[in-house]
Parts: C-alpha cells; sequence; structure tokens
C-alpha cells in the first residue's frame, strides 16, 4: 500500500500517495485558508485527502508551526492564523482511520534532504526561505526534533535587534527579514503592495528598491549559515522554499558566505526535492518510526 504524505504549509496544502517503491502519485494541492480558523482547517484538510485516503494504510504529515504529542500551534501567528492546540493527529487519525505520524514541515524537508545525501554526509542543515524561514538540523544521522518539536525553528534567531518586530513577538528574526513576508512588508512606492515574486521580478529587471530588499535577505540568510556552521560544523547547509529556489538567490547567499571568515563556511546547495521536500521527508521518516 501507500503513505498518505500530507504537507500543511502557510500558503498552501498538498497531499500524494507515496509508493513503498517511492514512486510519487496523485498529487493535490489547494490554498491554505487565510488566517484559519479550526473549522476551516478540518474543511480543508477533508477537500484534499477524500479522495486519497482509501488508497493507503498509513499518513505522513509535514505541517508549519510546533508540532508537540500530536498538537499544532503556531508559532507565528501571521503564518497560520494563530491556530493554538490543533489536535492534528487526532483529527487525521480520524478522518483517514490509519496510523498517522507528524513532523514540522521544515524538520520534515530536513529529513528527505538528508535521506537524498546520507551517503556522503553525516551532519547537515536544512533552511526553508518561503512565506516565514524554517529549518532543520541532522547531526550524527539523528534528526533533532526536540522534547516540544522547536528544534530547527532557525527564523527565529536574532538577525538584527533594531529589525522589524516578527509575528512570533520578538524584534529582528531572522523570518522577519529574509522571508517572502518580510520581502513584501519592506516594498514602498512603486512596489507598495507587491508580493515577494513580484519583487524578484522587479529584482532581475534591475529595480534598485527591489534589488536592495532581495539582497537584505539574502545577507541575513548568510549570517545565519554562518552562526549555524558555528554551532553544528554541518557538512553543508542546504536551500529550500520559494524564496530560496527563485532564480538568482542563492548565488547572493553563496557571494554573502564567501565574506565570512574562511573557518566558518560551509558549501551551500539547492533543495533536491524542491517544493515536495516535505512531502517527501514526512513519508520517509514515518517508515522508521
Amino acid at each position: 500500500m501507500n503513505t498518505l504524505a500530507i504537507d500543511i504549509g502557510g500558503t498552501k496544502i498538498s497531499a500524494a500517495l507515496i509508493s513503498r517503491n517511492n514512486q510519487l502519485t496523485q498529487h493535490r494541492q489547494i490554498a491554505t485558508p487565510a488566517s484559519p480558523s479550526p473549522t476551516q482547517l478540518y474543511e480543508a484538510l477533508v477537500s484534499i485527502i477524500t479522495p486519497l485516503k482509501n488508497h493507503a494504510d498509513s499518513v505522513a504529515v509535514a505541517s508549519t508551526g510546533i508540532i508537540c504529542n500530536g498538537i499544532l500551534t503556531a508559532l507565528n501567528p501571521d503564518n497560520l492564523g494563530g491556530l493554538n492546540d490543533f489536535p492534528l493527529m487526532e483529527t487525521l487519525s480520524t478522518l483517514t482511520g490509519s496510523p498517522c505520524w507528524l513532523l514540522n514541515d521544515a524538520q520534515a524537508a530536513t529529513w528527505a534532504e538528508y535521506y537524498h545525501r546520507r551517503d556522503t554526509i553525516s551532519d547537515m542543515v536544512f533552511i526553508t526561505v518561503s512565506t516565514g524561514v524554517g529549518g532543520g538540523i541532522v547531526q550524527q544521522g539523528q534528526l533533532l526534533i526536540g522534547k516540544r518539536g522547536l528544534a530547527g525553528h532557525l527564523g527565529h534567531t536574532l538577525a538584527d535587534p533594531r529589525g522589524p518586530r516578527c509575528g512570533c513577538g520578538r524584534y529582528g528574526c531572522v523570518e522577519a527579514i529574509a522571508s517572502g513576508r518580510a520581502i513584501a512588508s519592506q516594498a514602498e512606492g512603486e512596489l507598495a503592495g507587491k508580493d515577494a515574486k513580484a519583487i524578484f521580478s522587479a529584482f532581475h529587471q534591475g529595480n534598485l528598491q527591489a534589488t536592495t530588499i532581495i539582497k537584505r535577505s539574502a545577507n541575513t540568510i548568510a549570517n545565519l549559515i554562518t552562526n549555524i556552521k558555528a554551532t553544528t560544523d554541518a557538512d553543508c547547509v542546504v536551500l529550500g522554499g520559494s524564496v530560496g529556489l527563485a532564480n538568482g538567490y542563492l548565488e547572493l547567499v553563496q557571494v554573502a558566505m564567501a565574506q565570512q571568515p574562511l573557518a566558518l563556511q560551509v558549501p551551500i546547495v539547492s533543495a533536491h526535492y524542491h517544493h515536495d521536500a516535505g512531502l517527501w521527508g514526512a513519508a520517509l521518516w514515518s517508515r522508521e518510526q
């Protein structure tokens, strides 16, 4: 039978069947309800799961937010409507009638990217720059989750103590400066109201304001990676997410990284699984539990 893999993000919810021989089929995607209530999230899950659930014997979930004891809580309410104590495992087990495993979405993507490279590395960090900024850490082949599911929330480390207020309540978090939501919030004048995708387009057209905003994001991520290297001595850092995978972004991060002390530099590579890393990671990790 198949694993029903589900990826709940701040922008979209994806689902697919992943077979035992690692074939991904019947991929589906819907928009995440804006600031979803528990009822709206439940209805969205019913919509995307119903056509697939009878073709799977287990469920593997990657979700934004903190996952602890099967409960979903949003660390940054801006990214998932401030859901608190949503019984995600109980909900999905009831909807599908199948055993269910849950991970934070960035932790799941981390495991997928590590799984792809596990023959050559043992220590790796994954960073996703998307609606928010998330991450995950693998040390000596073990995914760090934490007793309360918080391990790897790298977007909520400090980037600038005088920076903007983050949705988590702190000031100057990496997420508040480098994420897609933050990129859009910094736009003024002719770029005001544009989303991150449009600002990237303006950047590629040579717009000075867009260039400043995008380079600030990339420089912030490069500084984060330097801190990660000093903390974990990772073999490599993998960059993913809609911003992280945007044309030209990785190169900007690599240029900024090259300015750091040599001992703190680390190879930075693009995510292998691209936008499906959460689906793959949840499924691959669940099979080892």
